[in-house]
């Protein structure tokens, strides 16, 4: 299934997106007399409670069948995540991204982290803030965590995953990395909060994908384009480490929660090792991973 956030009227929906059509999943629940399905939130109030999730899921042919249907290209979408607890970033999770930089991948996943001040929807806007201005891009395939668990072995960890969505590691380099950088480095090493972590920084969606419509999920185009100019593009088997792994070593210590996010990591093509030019007002930034959809955000200068 595809499930997504979306505003109507002032508030958060949620709609079943099947083949371009949406389908609110609250107004058919009213309908059915199903107050909890009627009651949900968010797409995370779904995956918190997974009998709910698998309620929709069993009843999905039913739910298309209804009358609150409408193109989901209508709709007004907001990332498929809204209030995760925790959002953690692979660092050098794709060979080339590693080539690229000329730095080795690690013996172990590396994580850096976002705060919930960065994440933006489909056509919300990407800032470059008055304190940067090498905005840069990540296209990353994002895994959510749909069970709440720790010490969770590789073996049984896609139990542990609600589904998929797109995500967009906005990066800027002259607050990641020190003056002076390569040839002079922190000791310290870089700045990952105020590299990353500035606002509107992880743009999420369109929606979310379940593992059920999504059970493969490393053989799959990724790729972003500038204003249809294309800048990254390869496949998800480049990964280092694949997600089940991730949730091995996160979950070793870390209470994983329903909502969490995990970015897996880019491929080669950033604005930082290439030379192309970084963001600007005005640039059109998309980001598309095969089967899940594409993820579209505009660039605006802060004032």
């Amino acid at each position: 299934m595809k499930l997504a956030n979306y505003i109507r009227d002032g508030s958060i929906r949620v709609a079943l997106v099947q083949e371009g059509m949406s389908y609110d999943i609250r107004s058919w629940a009213a309908d059915n007399g199903l107050g909890a399905i009627a009651a949900i939130g968010s797409v995370e109030d779904l995956i918190t409670q997974e009998n709910l999730l698998e309620y929709v899921r069993t009843n999905q042919r039913r739910i298309e069948a209804s009358k609150y249907s409408e193109p989901a290209q209508n709709l007004r979408l907001k990332s498929p995540v809204l209030h995760p607890q925790k959002i953690f970033l692979a660092a050098v999770n794709y060979l080339s991204h590693g080539k690229e930089q000329d730095v080795k991948a690690p013996s172990e996943p590396y994580f850096f982290t976002k705060f919930q001040n960065s994440i933006i929807g489909p056509e919300d806007s990407i800032l470059i803030p008055r304190n940067s201005n090498k905005v840069d891009w990540e296209v990353e395939l994002a895994v959510i965590i749909g069970k709440r668990g720790k010490y969770i072995p590789k073996q049984t960890a896609r139990d542990f995953i609600a589904g998929y969505t797109i995500a967009n590691d906005v990066s800027f380099r002259d607050s990641q990395f020190p003056d002076g950088w390569p040839s002079k480095l922190n000791t310290l090493g870089q700045n990952w909060v105020k590299g990353k972590g500035l606002d509107n920084a992880l743009p999420l969606g369109p929606w979310l994908v379940t593992t059920d419509e999504l059970e493969d999920p490393y053989d799959l185009d990724i790729s972003l384009s500038v204003n249809d100019e294309v800048r990254q593009k390869s496949t998800t088997s480049e990964m280092v480490f694949r997600a089940e792994v991730m949730i091995e070593y996160l979950s070793a210590g870390i209470t994983l929660e329903p909502g969490d996010i995990i970015c897996t990591g880019t491929p080669l093509g950033v604005a930082a090792f290439t030379g192309v030019p970084y963001l600007k007002d005005g640039d059109i930034v998309e980001a598309s991973i095969a089967r899940i959809g594409m993820l579209r955000n505009r660039v605006k200068l802060e004032t």
